[in-house]
């Protein structure tokens, strides 16, 4: 049998893509410690997050490629993630440890914002990143129902305070800190501040991904983020019907003006599947969010049905990513947080050098 040769070992590698990054793995520097003993080669895939949608795809085809070299005997793939920054950190950063920010916005409220939010940083959680979520809506906090939160923070490192644990997520909401009745009656420039203090006051840690929960509308939760956090995204949310779009462009449009890159539109409520009979009824419409983020030139992020099953684990404070991970509609959001993670890994991508290859 004859000696298998590591630079054949990296050309065989070469012919396998990247789809969304557009190059071979090699060159984006994906492949970590090849080791070439006799027969047998063995290399680690490093990713740029660990919810890739074509992670096992691209393991398969690293596998066959290599598998068909004259002389090999045995391939290990090991497949591992390492989320990169995609934006560059500013001097005095709130969050120095974060990175990246991905902020859940919509035009109008009703259109199932919090949940989707609650659910997409859940589906990050469960693909094995380090996934924090902050509540910025502070007249109309809804993280402690959905996350089933009754316990306030408590001190964390220096003079900050520790985020609550909630289903393996870290969180943070004013609505930590009051009485689920008691209204918050202030005027704008302090929601801004509050923001800027849920921000700064918390022990974030080192976090791949923190989701924002922003409150509906064009106001100052929103301005106070962009002007504060190099926000790496925002996703946009909306129901399929006429009223809602009208204010996704408005939302578009201001995140477009202060710099934030829009990642996708997300169709919530798109339709509604009877579980006794399966007929579907498209209650608010449907296809509308696709038709105006093609018409925008924004990604359609995916759509996600009406169904009851989500309102009530909602309800109960364990979101279908908890109660229901086997099922259909927690598939989805998986399916949606990886396209986001996906854009996420693309921007400002630069490729690490290649590492060492041992020969034996």
């Amino acid at each position: 049998m004859s000696q298998v040769d590591a630079e054949a070992v990296l050309g065989a590698l070469r012919r396998v893509m990247d789809p969304d990054l557009k190059r071979d793995i090699v060159s984006l520097g994906f492949v970590k410690d090849l080791r070439v003993e006799g027969g047998r080669v063995s290399f680690q895939v490093e990713l740029t997050t660990p919810a890739c949608p074509m992670k096992d795809l691209l393991k398969k085809q690293a596998h066959d490629v290599v598998a068909a070299l004259p002389g090999v005997s045995g391939v290990e793939v090991r497949m591992t993630a390492q989320v990169r920054q995609a934006q560059k950190k500013a001097t005095g950063d709130l969050l120095p440890g974060v990175r990246n920010v991905i902020a859940v916005a919509s035009g109008k409220g009703g259109v199932g914002k919090s949940t989707t939010a609650v659910n997409l940083a859940l589906a990050l959680l469960a693909s094995g990143a380090r996934v924090g979520i902050l509540d910025a809506d502070i007249y109309g906090p809804s993280l402690p129902r959905m996350l089933n939160v009754q316990e306030k923070p408590e001190p964390g490192e220096g003079h900050k305070m520790a985020p609550v644990m909630a289903h393996g997520l870290k969180s943070i909401s004013m609505g930590f800190f009051m009485e689920e009745s008691q209204p918050v009656v202030w005027r704008g420039p302090m929601v801004g501040m509050a923001v800027e203090q849920l921000l700064r006051d918390v022990d974030w840690g080192e976090l791949d991904y923190l989701v924002v929960d922003l409150p509906p509308g064009t106001g100052d939760a929103q301005l106070t983020l962009s002007q504060k956090v190099p926000i790496t995204g925002v996703v946009i949310v909306s129901t399929p019907q006429a009223v809602a779009l009208a204010d996704v462009r408005r939302g578009v449009n201001m995140f477009l003006k202060v710099d934030v890159p829009v990642l996708g539109v997300i169709e919530n409520m798109s339709y509604y599947l009877c579980p006794q009979c399966g007929h579907r009824a498209d209650i608010f419409a449907h296809g509308g969010a696709r038709a105006e983020a093609e018409a925008m030139g924004m990604e359609f992020l995916g759509d996600i049905p009406l169904d009851i099953g989500i309102r009530e684990d909602m309800d109960a404070g364990t979101p279908i990513l908890v109660a229901r991970p086997d099922s259909p509609q927690a598939a989805r959001y998986r399916e949606i947080a990886s396209r986001i993670a996906a854009r996420v890994a693309t921007m400002g991508f630069e490729a690490p050098k290649f590492p060492n290859i041992v020969v034996e």
